[in-house]
């Protein structure tokens, strides 16, 4: 059993968190220890960590999906922390942050500065970038926000397929990306503050399972949102109803009106994406929603959505989603099953 004092975690609170991520990181680190004896031995061992949530004023407040949560102490009353946790931020996949968290971002590269590990989940590494903190290392956010936060904070590496990254000196700034690998992140944080046997512990106790294929798997490679331009977007709903016709692009070039080039060039300059790479994630879409629904033979799902060469299929699906065809099946048909059984 390790030795000495707690390690202190400061878990940021701010109104765009969700209480699932403050509190649920708040359980585990408060569990690290202490919950493996009381089931295995009959009484609680020691608490090895010391969460307390802070926030920018004391006081309730209200966090972004409605609960009401009362901070322990402010920032600048918080003792100088071992760890700080930064959950997500409920804001738009398309906007920075700047200017919103100011407070917030000075106090993080404080105690960065001091020798702080500094821990993200899902879009709060933006923060991270806000802070200046992510210029040169690389960096992971949930998948949604990765085109952001590639384009607005020139120098960060990000690693949009990662699960789990950490980066920095000392390797001080740890990101996890989406959804519930806030996990991870706790009982990485907990192995390095502890040790890997007291993280397995809190791992068995709370069933958690690594997110060991990272984000590409979970992630929509289309991108559903429409754009400004007029002549694009009449070109993105049309490709939405004939993705699997053959020579997609041309037919989106004749439907433009535009000179190829011209075309091109305004497509990526619209959607971020050539049109042929548009082309390719529309399909491969929905080759994941016949995937997860159907028991066609894969080389079929390859034919319906586009592709004569089955092999290419599987190789441009294996690139770009993480899983080949069949196990992305094998994962996510059995997800919906089990759902739709209920």
């Amino acid at each position: 059993m390790p030795h000495g004092p707690p390690a202190t975690v400061a878990i940021l609170a701010v109104p765009d968190a969700s209480a699932s991520v403050i509190y649920g990181m708040y359980d585990l680190f408060r569990a690290a220890g202490r919950d493996w004896n009381l089931i295995v031995e009959g009484a609680p061992g020691a608490e090895l960590m010391r969460p307390l949530v802070v926030a920018r004023e004391s006081g309730t407040f209200g966090i972004g999906n409605g609960v009401r949560i009362t901070p322990e102490l402010t920032l600048e009353a918080c003792p100088p922390p071992d760890i700080v946790c930064v959950p997500e931020l409920l804001v738009a996949p398309d906007v920075p942050p700047s200017g919103q968290f100011d407070v917030e971002v000075r106090w993080l590269r404080d105690c960065y500065d001091r020798g702080a590990i500094v821990a993200t989940a899902c879009s709060g590494a933006l923060l991270l970038a806000e802070a200046g903190l992510l210029k040169g290392v690389e960096a992971t956010t949930h998948w949604a926000y990765c085109d952001l936060l590639r384009r607005h904070y020139p120098g960060v590496r990000v690693r949009e397929q990662a699960a789990l990254v950490a980066s920095g000196e000392g390797q001080r700034l740890v990101m996890a990306g989406g959804g519930t690998s806030w996990l991870d992140l706790t009982l990485y944080l907990i192995a390095r503050a502890t040790n890997v046997e007291i993280a397995m512990q809190t791992a068995r106790v709370f069933l958690i399972d690594w997110h060991d294929v990272g984000q590409q798997p979970f992630a929509s490679l289309a991108r559903a949102r429409q754009v400004d331009d007029a002549v694009i977007a009449r070109c993105q709903v049309w490709i939405a109803e004939h993705y699997a016709e053959a020579a997609p692009v041309a037919a989106m070039v004749r439907l433009s009106g535009l000179p190829e080039r011209t075309f091109k060039r305004r497509f990526r300059h619209a959607t971020g994406l050539g049109p042929l790479e548009y082309v390719h994630t529309v399909r491969l879409e929905e080759a994941k929603q016949m995937l997860e629904a159907e028991n066609a033979p894969v080389e079929t799902v390859a034919h319906a959505v586009g592709y004569e060469d089955a092999g290419f299929f599987n190789r441009l699906f294996r690139r770009k989603v993480g899983l080949t065809p069949g196990q992305y099946r094998r994962r996510f048909g059995a997800l919906r099953r089990r759902l739709g059984s209920c």
